[in-house]
């Protein structure tokens, strides 16, 4: 499908890639890793096409289509999310409108003699060839199912795309891609913006996807259940493992020791060729070999090995004062925004060590709620109540509107350090990846990945024995979220998180807090067990709705019945006359349904007799009255298949 040969990208002289060959075959769903800075984001663009300036060649098998997640949006203000999501279908929207005016120019010109008129029913006849032949006609359905599993509701598809925020545009712009049925599919964060039941929508929709996909994630789960090939991006190289993410993991080990033992040997012939250099150095005799091995020491491209084992870095959250049992109560608890009621009748109960995850649809008010626990929400229905020394660590979502942007990452840290911890910010910005020159920048200029990076580090810096975190993990590449729930698995208090990555609340949480349809139900169990019970209740809901109308249906037909046992005898007579009539009558409408339907095929079969013709030959003046005429019989013949058809119920 594409040939990747000798690729190669570099700036001022430094290489990001080099020399990097692979193939991507039609079947591949491809995982592509790294640690950040690696270069995965800007191989999706090399492959897209919107970087061009590079070494070696990407080749294409023929005339292949590429849809490409892009992270920044375009939308057209004024269109709805349905028409939005129509814009996906580019060539089949033209093919459309032609053929509208084609019609229109059929049914108004009279010139049926001329080779104009008939080149227009040639082109009629084509491009309703080509809409039949990309299932033009049944796009809707598509549209819908899509739009519900990326977690729109029916009532949304009506409404202006300028009302959402940009992770539920985000979701429609994913939507168009996935609807586009393109040859190769490349991901940059899929899952981002996406709640946990939209994930795991697009997880299955992928695994099932007819073409090629290369994918950037940062969920683990994610991964390993859409990818079956796994390129590991190191050392400027890219490294193919024939393997999804927990399987690629296993063989790296393998690799990764002979790359720590070549890394060794370097090490040696660098330190050998350092100490020659300084010896050799100042003798003017040796001076030139020096140089040379100074050159040649320059040239050498170094092995880097990651550390990758979180266990070795020993990050705490620093635990407060011991609080009382109580950590949060609430009675009747709601909250409404202007007269959209998010959340109502709300009663939960935390103890202290509690670990509870609160999950359910984006818009269901987690955030909500964090933020009325946390104190930044003050106006609300219903009471809830503080425990005892309990001291809140609270991890926004939007850490742009909680960093100062004209401090430096350093300030920032140091502003959030205790006496007792204020020695340790530059070993922990270190280990949340800010060492050297990026301690000096200033918040403003980080990106979102950074920004959670630094939000982190400060909770880390202060004491609390209460943790709320909404979205810890966005914007984390996998090394960074392990070493936090590490230290979130160490730490003692209490916490409550807002996450819809599965793995990252595995082994975290042992409580759910759902929110569904203006409610809040408390579940029991860890992730997957409440996942497992998801499913099953999904299920229910499913078969519940199907019981309910067979119930109807069943009451119906007992109050019908009743109502005919309870008539007199004679009226009983009456009625038996009745239903033989009735069933006469429902006899002879199936007879005539059925004649209707044989003439409606007759019908279409000399349309399509006629329309070969056309498609051959000019038509003649009776030949194009009698297509007229059977399209009209037609269109009165369907309308009485529906009639009956109504009638028949």
């Amino acid at each position: 499908m594409l040939s990747v040969q000798g690729l190669g990208l570099h700036h001022s002289g430094n290489y990001l890639f080099r020399d990097v060959n692979f193939t991507i075959k039609k079947d591949d769903k491809i995982g592509l890793v790294g640690k950040n800075g690696a270069g995965k984001s800007t191989l999706l663009k090399m492959i897209s096409g919107d970087i061009n300036f590079y070494e070696g060649n990407i080749v294409p098998d023929g005339n292949i289509t590429i849809g490409f997640l892009k992270q920044d949006l375009d939308f057209v203000k004024g269109r709805t999310v349905w028409n939005e999501t129509l814009q996906a279908f580019e060539q089949i929207n033209a093919w459309k409108k032609e053929l509208d005016e084609v019609n229109h120019q059929l049914a108004t010109r009279t010139d049926y003699e001329s080779d104009t008129y008939h080149d227009l029913i040639h082109k009629m006849t084509d491009l309703n060839d080509y809409l039949h032949h990309h299932d033009a006609y049944n796009l809707e359905g598509d549209i819908e199912k899509v739009l519900l599993g990326l977690g729109f509701k029916a009532a949304d598809f009506h409404r202006l795309t300028d009302e959402f925020s940009g992770g539920w545009r985000m979701r429609i712009e994913l939507a168009k891609l996935l609807l586009q049925n393109n040859d190769l599919l490349l991901l940059d964060e899929p899952t981002n913006h996406l709640d946990m039941e939209s994930i795991i929508w697009l997880e299955n929709f992928l695994k099932d996807y007819n073409g090629a996909i290369v994918l950037v994630s940062h969920d683990k789960q994610f991964m390993t259940s859409v990818c079956n090939r796994t390129f590991d991006i190191n050392n400027k190289k890219v490294d193919d493992y024939k393997a999804n993410y927990t399987k690629y993991l296993e063989l790296r080990k393998d690799r990764k020791e002979k790359l720590i033992q070549a890394k060794k040997n370097q090490d040696t012939e660098i330190k050998q060729m350092e100490d020659n250099i300084n010896r050799f150095r100042a003798s003017a005799s040796k001076a030139s070999f020096a140089q040379s091995l100074i050159k040649k020491l320059e040239k050498i491209e170094r092995i880097e090995v990651e550390n990758e084992d979180v266990s070795k870095f020993n990050i705490r959250f620093v635990q407060s004062v011991v609080p009382g049992k109580v950590i949060f109560e609430a009675q009747n608890l709601g909250k409404k925004y202007g007269n959209h009621q998010v959340f109502d009748h709300v009663d939960f109960f935390v103890q202290r060590g509690d670990r509870i995850a609160l999950l359910g649809q984006n818009g269901q008010g987690k955030t909500t709620l964090a933020k009325i626990l946390a104190g930044e929400i003050k106006d609300y229905s219903g009471e809830w109540n503080l425990g005892h020394n309990v001291n809140i660590g609270y991890f926004a979502q939007n850490q742009e509107e909680v960093l100062s942007p004209e401090k430096t990452v350093l300030q920032e840290a140091e502003d959030a350090a205790t006496e007792e911890t204020r020695t340790k910010v530059r070993d922990l910005l270190g280990s949340f990846l800010f060492s050297g020159e990026d301690v000096t920048k200033k918040t403003k200029v980080l990106s979102g990945g950074e920004r959670n990076r630094l939000a982190l580090c400060k909770l880390l810096l202060r004491p609390f024995n209460t943790l709320i975190m909404d979205e810890p993990t966005n914007h984390l590449d996998i090394h960074s979220k392990e070493i936090i729930k590490l230290a979130l698995q160490k730490f003692e208090g209490t916490i409550i998180v807002i996450s819809h990555d599965r793995e990252f609340l595995q082994g975290l949480c042992d409580k759910i807090f759902e929110f569904r349809d203006g409610s809040m139900k408390e579940f029991l169990g860890n992730i997957n067990e409440y996942l497992e019970y998801r499913q099953k209740e999904s299920l229910r809901e499913i078969s519940a709705e199907k019981s309910k109308l067979s119930q109807e249906a069943e009451i119906k037909a007992e109050e019908k019945k009743e109502a005919a046992t309870s008539e007199a005898k004679s009226q009983q007579n009456a009625n038996a006359f009745v239903s033989k009539e009735q069933k006469n009558l429902q006899k002879n409408l199936q007879n005539k349904l059925k004649k209707i339907e044989e003439k409606i095929a007759d019908y279409e079969k000399e349309i399509a007799q006629l329309e070969s013709i056309f498609a051959k030959s000019n038509p003649s003046d009776a030949e194009l009255k009698k297509y007229q005429d059977l399209q009209d019989e037609l269109a009165a013949t369907m309308q009485e298949w529906e009639d009956i058809a109504e009638k028949l119920g």
